[in-house]
């Protein structure tokens, strides 16, 4: 926000530097604790952001939480469309550019135990945070075997350079569906966009939820009811962690030019809801 206020506006430019600015912020927080707080040097984090600005949609994602749109076709049926990559080591496209950039480390993808993994350890190329794998400096002692490397780390093997993409939007574009990879684990892109098309708007989060760990459920052979009694400390074992964002795209809303929203910020997880300022840029929107 404060970029784009110095700025005046939203470009690929504004948004990568957000980027930047909030990887930089991290690993100055990682070097004043983790002489204390070791393991600190050890949490990253996916980041999947979207702008729409003057009728254009910004994309910028680190990982493999996904951004997908759902549009009509000329039958009037919903399409989904995937419109960020995917930074995860599962797909040859990924292992083939670490490879690149690594060619004299012949580690820097394995398989183990099935899955593709960078340096054995980790599944996505590109995170804020993860410390460990950037900067010698904040290497893990080798008692913590779970963030053992083989050899020291000569050079960053994961990145915080977002992938950036932006599509000016059409009046056929319905919906975006902003999800971490625990929801794609279990629902493909049309899934996922026809359980929205399918269902009022009210609740279309939590329904898409619900549907991954229906088919969660169903993959382990149990029932849905049983699935959601199980341990949270033991439900990783069944599903990864879903987190949902739908965006309803209401385009006569986009072409009025004294439209105004609510000056409203909802925390997820800590039940805050306080003052934001959609409006900085001009009170334009």
């Amino acid at each position: 926000m404060r970029l784009a206020q110095e700025s005046g506006t939203i470009s690929e430019d504004v948004v990568r530097s957000a980027f930047s600015a909030t990887e930089e912020g991290f690993l100055a927080h990682v070097r004043r604790t983790h002489q204390i707080k070791p393991l600190i040097s050890a949490i990253g984090s996916c980041c999947l952001v979207g702008v729409i600005w003057r009728g254009t949609l910004y994309l910028a994602n680190l990982g493999d939480s996904r951004a997908v749109i759902g549009y009509l076709g000329r039958s009037n049926n919903i399409i989904a469309e995937q419109l960020t990559r995917d930074h995860n080591a599962c797909l040859e496209e990924v292992r083939q550019e670490l490879r690149s950039l690594h060619p004299d480390d012949s580690n820097i993808v394995v398989l183990k135990h099935g899955v593709w993994r960078i340096k054995g350890i980790i599944q996505v190329s590109r995170t804020i945070g993860d410390a460990y794998l950037k900067k010698p400096e904040f290497a893990m002692d080798p008692s913590v075997t779970r963030f053992r490397l083989t050899e020291p780390l000569r050079r960053p093997v994961l990145t915080a350079d977002p992938s950036i993409h932006t599509r000016v939007l059409r009046p056929q574009d319905k919906f975006l569906v902003f999800a971490s990879d625990g929801l794609w684990e279990h629902l493909s892109n049309q899934q996922a966009v026809e359980v929205v098309y399918n269902h009022p708007r009210e609740g279309i989060a939590r329904r898409l939820v619900r549907t991954a760990l229906q088919e969660a459920a169903r993959k382990r052979e149990m029932r849905y009811a049983d699935l959601k009694k199980v341990e949270k400390g033991i439900r990783r074992f069944f599903h990864d962690d879903i987190t949902v964002i739908v965006i309803y795209i209401d385009h006569e809303f986009l072409r009025e030019p004294n439209a105004s929203v609510a000056e409203l910020s909802i925390r997820g997880f800590v039940d805050a809801v306080g003052p934001s300022n959609f409006s900085m840029l001009d009170g334009q929107n």
